[in-house]
């Protein structure tokens, strides 16, 4: 498994990223569809959990295995699939999983279980995309990092704080319950998901995408190279729920 996938500037096309998908694709598509997506040309970058909750979660492998312009982080949901597999559905993972919408994974034979865990298992915990403006780093949760070459360089290398920085990469959300503003350093921009917001939220340099399109809100595209979103971000709605 890469822990980290490159990719080099889409030089006939957009790139666009995306929030949590949470077995919502048709949802999904019609976000793309409305904003005019070109799969000749424009790339999508899903900052994980692809799985779960909603009802299209075994259309997961679809899209990862057969459309060549769609691309994703491992979220934390992935993870729970993988560690669900391999201990069991009554291991501690397994429960964990399964209250948090994995059901549908134990539906599936113990054979498309582990073919479901192959897949994620090859998803990257980072991404980062060349663009004409910059280099923009794509990870699922949180940066754990005020330097983005020195997550890069941890998570790469598998230093002591490997395991730990790449827990906090899939579950943190500290820079939002903290309002964190200060900037990752050696990147243009940091996206990430994980947390479901009323809309975008930047702060710092950091992107938080997930405007729960797969609950009552709507799917996110952020053009990678202008940091532009489809739709525009609302100045007049907060980003938090409770605010």
């Amino acid at each position: 498994m890469n822990k980290i996938r490159r990719f080099e500037i889409n030089t006939t096309g957009r790139d666009f990223a995306v929030g949590d998908i949470h077995g919502h694709f048709t949802r999904l598509q019609a976000a793309l569809d409305a904003a005019g997506f070109d799969p000749a040309v424009d790339r999508l970058f899903s900052v994980g959990d692809l799985v779960d909750r909603g009802p299209e979660s075994l259309d997961a492998d679809d899209w990862l295995l057969r459309k060549p312009w769609f691309h994703a982080i491992r979220g934390n949901h992935e993870q729970m699939a993988i560690e669900s597999y391999e201990g069991g559905k009554g291991s501690r993972q397994g429960s964990l999983h399964f209250i948090n919408g994995g059901a549908w994974f134990y539906a599936l034979s113990s054979i498309e279980q582990g073919c479901y865990s192959s897949i994620f298992s090859d998803l990257p915990l980072l991404i980062e995309v060349q663009t004409a403006t910059g280099r923009v780093g794509l990870v699922h949760a949180d940066c754990p990092c005020n330097s983005w070459p020195e997550l890069v360089e941890a998570i790469e290398l598998g230093n002591s704080e490997a395991d730990h920085l790449a827990a906090i990469c899939q579950w943190s959300r500290h820079r939002l319950q903290y309002q964190d503003r200060s900037v990752v350093e050696g990147v243009r921009a940091v996206v990430a998901g994980h947390t479901p917001l009323r809309q975008v939220a930047v702060l710092g340099n950091v992107y938080h995408i997930d405007t729960a399109g797969w609950m009552d809100g709507h799917f996110t595209l952020l053009n990678l190279a202008t940091l532009e979103c489809i739709p525009p971000i609302n100045p007049k709605i907060h980003w938090d729920w409770e605010a």
